[in-house]
């Protein structure tokens, strides 16, 4: 045989009776329990996979005794070692039959389960070295120990009650009856003997690790180890709504308590909400209870819970739920404070930036033929999706910098700007695009410098978001005024609101997304966008605050002097009156 292929054989069968299972069982155990330790190891996770499966299907007496029979073949440490973890039988039917060289027991023995190597102490068979590891691990026989001393009566006795026997005197016949009268008796009390220096033995060996081992918290510890326990707990109840079941640890503080219990010396006392949810086979959702009882349980709880049925008749079969300690004080502040309402928004933002630039990579992959030709209509749409990726991620940009903003995380760039110029320009190009709906921007300013201690990039971008958001709402045939004056200590921008927004009582707080038009307010809408703005404002010193039906920026003006050609056009269109 080249290619041993048999357990992929019997892997590749199915066990669809009972009796194909129990064949497929058999098959498998001894194909794996002989294979050799370097069998690769996807294979014989495969199979034990299998055998669990499997042993679903099986009595577990019959698969002991399959382990059992005497051609059965285990030198397997990997099988071996799995099936020592199962039921007692199987780890006992597994002991006996296993068949592994000194080396693999000692590198076994360690890692098996307690009981499984007591049950390795009947075993005359093993290695001498694997037995000394055994005792040195301390499985050893459980039987008591018979002193020396013992031993030694019982032979001379043995010796002289074989003497008494040979000899045929009535008188000694006699003397031999009543003298094993008295042994008897003395022998009954050697054995009480025997277990009581067993015991003090065993105390001995023990009271040196005793200050080692876990001890049950009493008084004060109490809770200190409540706090150390889950606050949380999980439970069912049955039909009249007792709690039939709970995780180990409680279970025996919380079984037989009834949630729906009206009585006001009840043991566990829920609001009115959960009883009538309970009682009306509803799901219950954060409804109060009080637990007396075990300092581990006692106080308040959370209780969510929704109600079972059997799945043949649909019959109601109780609750299954978890009941949780309520978030402290302390906790609930540290949960609502700004900073980490801000932390969490900008995890959100980062987990919908991935997959949407993931999205817009494949879009521009498709659009661009990278990969090879694509007919031109899904061109056109995949075009569509990246344009709407892109718009999504602007969005997501916009939320993640009034996060940094609002929180402090974010500054703005310093810098010496004039701000005249800037205001200028945006007012000329938004100009342009509202000529076309019959409305327009007229700006008052006069023509002296008006320098500001922020960077150009950013003056550029918080003009642009007041004006376009502004300009975007503005109703056709309206025409909105601005006003920008610089007093040398604060820069002032003044901007007429349009008809749709000087009827909002809040001017931030719309956040209903913006319409497609030439003149975008950004994605989430004017309110947002104005938010994001006054964001800004704030971050250099400044604000921005409605002033009845205004709407006015304020910047400190800078110390320095921005460096300006007297004879500079500043690019007021025709238009736009100038002031000074």
């Amino acid at each position: 045989m080249q290619f041993d292929d048999r357990l992929a054989t019997v892997l590749r069968m199915q066990a669809g009776s009972e009796r194909a299972a129990h064949t497929q069982f058999r098959q498998l155990l001894d194909l794996a329990g002989s294979a050799p330790a370097g069998t690769e190891p996807n294979t014989l996770k495969r199979v034990i996979d299998r055998l669990e499966a499997l042993s679903e299907k099986l009595d577990l007496q019959h698969r002991a005794a399959m382990i059992r029979e005497p051609g059965t073949r285990l030198r397997n440490p990997r099988l071996v070692s799995w099936l020592a973890k199962q039921d007692l039988p199987i780890a006992s039917a597994a002991m006996a039959r296993a068949r592994l060289d000194a080396a693999q027991w000692d590198k076994l023995i360690p890692q098996l389960p307690i009981p499984a190597r007591a049950l390795l102490r009947h075993r005359q068979d093993l290695p001498k070295a694997t037995q000394e590891l055994l005792a040195r691990l301390g499985v050893r026989d459980l039987v008591l120990p018979e002193p020396l001393a013992a031993q030694q009566d019982a032979a001379a006795e043995a010796e002289s009650d074989g003497a008494d026997i040979l000899s045929l005197d009535p008188a000694l016949e006699a003397k031999r009856s009543g003298k094993q009268r008295q042994e008897e008796k003395e022998g009954i009390g050697a054995i009480v003997r025997r277990i009581e220096a067993f015991q003090r033995a065993r105390h001995e060996a023990t009271s040196a690790t005793r200050h080692d081992s876990p001890r049950l918290p009493l008084g004060e510890k109490v809770d200190e180890a409540a706090q150390r326990l889950p606050q949380s707990v999980d439970f069912t109840t049955d039909t009249e709504g007792r709690i039939n079941w709970a995780d180990s640890i409680f279970a025996p503080m919380l079984v037989g308590m009834a949630l729906v219990s009206e009585q006001p010396e009840a043991p566990a006392r829920a609001d009115s909400g959960v009883i009538i949810a309970m009682r009306r086979r509803q799901p219950v959702r954060s409804g109060a209870l009080t637990l007396e009882g075990a300092p581990l349980i006692a106080g308040e709880w959370r209780i969510d819970a929704t109600p079972h049925f059997t799945s043949p008749g649909g019959r109601y079969a109780g609750y299954r739920g978890r009941l949780r300690r309520p978030i402290s004080a302390s906790c609930a502040a540290q949960a609502h404070r700004p900073d980490s309402q801000a932390d969490r928004m900008r995890q959100i933002v980062h987990e919908l930036r991935t997959p949407v630039n993931a999205i817009q990579g494949f879009a521009e992959i498709i659009q661009q033929q990278l990969f090879g030709p694509t007919p031109n209509e899904y061109r056109a749409l995949a075009a569509s999706i990246a344009g709407d990726a892109a718009r999504m991620l602007a969005g997501f940009d916009e939320l993640d910098r009034l996060v940094k903003l609002e929180t402090g995380a974010l500054e703005l760039e310093e810098g010496l700007t004039d701000m005249r110029p800037i205001v200028a320009a945006t007012v000329h190009q938004l100009d342009r695009v509202l000529r076309a709906r019959s409305a327009g921007l007229e700006l008052k300013a006069d023509n002296s410098p008006c320098p500001i201690a922020v960077s150009q990039s950013e003056t550029e971008v918080l003009v642009w978001r007041i004006l376009a958001t502004l300009a975007a709402s503005a109703s056709p045939g309206e025409a909105l005024h601005i006003a920008l004056s610089c007093n040398g200590e604060i820069a002032q921008l003044e901007v007429e609101l349009p008809a749709s927004l000087a009827g909002q009582d809040d001017l931030f707080g719309n956040a209903a997304p913006a319409k497609a038009q030439a003149v975008s307010a950004g994605m989430f809408g004017a309110g947002f966008t104005l938010r994001l703005a006054r964001a800004e404002a704030r971050a250099v010193h400044g604000n921005l605050e409605r002033q009845e039906d205004w709407l006015a920026l304020t910047v400190p003006t800078a110390n320095g002097e921005v460096q300006r050609d007297p004879g500079e056009d500043l690019g007021y269109p025709d238009n736009l009156a100038k002031a000074g």
